[in-house]
């Protein structure tokens, strides 16, 4: 039996994982290979490790953990898991069953966005999320920011920072005159008609046939879970402004004892740094549970 199985070894399931293994406990860490930034060809914005493949990062922290003996590394899905505190067994897509005491959910999220036709082909490329990540590299070029939630008026608030923007409201956003007024303000361009395609590297059509060429497209995804592994186990979720997470205490604890969870699946919002910073809390916690089962608790 391990001490703890952490399912998803992406950077906040790695992060966790580093710290329990230095604490010289049992670590089983099982990942199907599908980190959410797999689309991206550089990580920016990441102390350290600026400007470099987000594939070199991972196999770089993955060969780092993998020099610890209390590591194990299994490739595969978990379908389910199931057990209390103490005794968990997890089930993979292959029928293979292993044990832990405790149980630690990196699993990440899916991105919903929104139903344009050429945007999804274009995530992570040329149409991005996060302009802290992103933006420098544009050399202050026009950017696009298309509306799909809340959050999207904050994003087109912000982004005349890394270049002139225009913010396309496409029937998601209902702005209040003063908000337009703000958006003015903030040198923010407002176009009302509605999207019908992107095409070439980001070139907005409009429904009136109007081809708008930009350096980039921002895009607020809405996120969710990326599977129903939690919530089959009996762990809540909870919403938020860009979608749902699982709901975890202050000690990463979901609202099942001895289940952790971090990374992009417990927190807003994301980023590589946010989801190593979370991985490293929740290791810490996770062994601080194992020490003694009443420090921890929702």
């Amino acid at each position: 039996m391990h001490d703890v199985i952490v399912v998803g070894g992406s950077y906040a399931g790695m992060a966790a994982a580093l710290q329990l293994v230095r604490a010289r406990r049992s670590v089983l860490v099982i990942d199907a290979g599908e980190r959410r930034n797999r689309f991206a060809e550089h990580a920016y914005g990441f102390l350290g490790q600026d400007g470099v493949p987000p594939d070199e990062i991972w196999r770089q922290a993955q060969q780092q953990l993998e020099a610890y003996p209390n590591l194990s590394w299994h490739h595969g899905t978990v379908q389910e898991f199931s057990g209390e505190i103490g005794a968990f067994c997890v089930r993979t897509d292959k029928g293979e069953d292993f044990t832990a005491h405790r149980i630690l959910l990196a699993t990440g999220v899916r991105d919903e966005l929104p139903d344009i036709p050429g945007l999804a082909e274009r995530w992570g490329k040329s149409v991005l999320h996060c302009p802290y990540c992103h933006g420098y590299e544009l050399n202050n070029e026009p950017i696009a920011v298309i509306a799909f939630n809340p959050v999207s008026l904050h994003q087109a608030e912000i982004m005349p920072e890394w270049g002139a923007t225009t913010f396309f409201t496409n029937g998601a956003s209902s702005l209040e005159d003063e908000q337009r007024a703000h958006l003015l303000r903030r040198g923010v361009t407002l176009n009302d008609t509605e999207i019908s395609r992107i095409e070439g590297t980001a070139d907005i059509v409009l429904e009136d046939g109007r081809k708008l060429e930009f350096s980039a497209i921002f895009v607020v995804s809405n996120t969710y879970p990326s599977n129903s592994l939690a919530q089959s186990a009996g762990c809540a979720l909870e919403d938020h402004s860009m979608g749902q997470q699982l709901v975890t205490s202050e000690f990463k604890e979901t609202t099942v004892r001895g289940v952790f969870a971090c990374g992009d699946v417990a927190r807003v919002p994301h980023s590589v740094s946010f989801a190593v910073g979370d991985g490293v809390w929740a290791g810490m916690q996770v062994h601080r549970s194992l020490i003694d089962p009443q420090m921890s608790g929702v």
